[in-house]
């Protein structure tokens, strides 16, 4: 079942799109609020966003920075902003379509439905592997010179976002939502300590890490 996080503070609208997305066998989670979406999106992990720009507590903009982050799914914008520069605006910082106010239920159910078509990803590989060390996603285990290397449960929520994200940047905020929780966002000293476990295990030389890779201010990258 396709999982619909639906991010819009119009309490008629929410429940106008629950009712027809879930007729259409959709499981929908609402949020009325940026802060609220950012959490159900780390906790749930939808598989298509459908977001309204003008929410109470943020620019609906600050959540599709906050989401691409670390998320892929597609996300579709619903709003009452007609102005074309708002609309490059969106799309520019990751969203996937965007659909004006007021429109017709079967235009967006069209749109939903072709965003998560062109979204459905290939099979992702099951292990990654690198020149030093093997990442099995389903096993959840880690070899290195044919041994399995012991990680913690928080290493390892750290190393499978990272490995799923291979080649790209990974927001230390978005990382740290995403393995402790949105009251987490500012503990940067998290990620500094974790990441320096991680090398010590897994790089052949920590010092100067070939897979594990950081981006000053930013977050951080995994490479093969």
């Amino acid at each position: 079942m396709t999982r619909v996080l639906l991010v819009e503070d119009e309490p008629q609208l929410v429940r106008a799109l629950r009712i027809n997305l879930r007729t259409r066998g959709y499981e929908v989670e609402a949020a009325p609020d940026g802060r609220t979406a950012l959490d159900l999106a780390a906790r749930r992990h939808p598989d298509v966003v459908v977001l309204d720009l003008g929410l109470p507590d943020m620019d609906g903009v600050e959540v599709i920075e906050g989401l691409r982050g670390w998320l892929s799914v597609p996300i579709i914008v619903l709003s009452a902003r007609h102005a074309s520069e708002e609309k490059v605006r969106a799309l520019d910082i990751g969203a996937d379509d965007y659909v004006t106010k007021p429109f017709g239920m079967d235009e967006l159910l069209a749109r939903l439905r072709a965003a998560v078509r062109r979204a459905a990803p290939a099979e992702q590989a099951a292990v990654v592997e690198t020149a030093t060390f093997t990442v099995d996603l389903a096993a959840k285990k880690v070899l290195r010179d044919g041994r399995e290397v012991r990680l913690t449960p928080t290493e390892w929520n750290i190393l499978e976002v990272l490995v799923r994200n291979a080649g790209r940047l990974v927001g230390q905020r978005s990382l740290l939502r995403e393995v402790w929780g949105p009251a987490y966002e500012k503990e940067t000293n998290y990620l500094r300590v974790y990441l320096a476990q991680l090398r010590r295990k897994l790089e052949p030389d920590p010092a100067r890490p070939r897979h594990l890779i950081t981006e000053p201010g930013m977050g951080y990258r995994f490479e093969r």
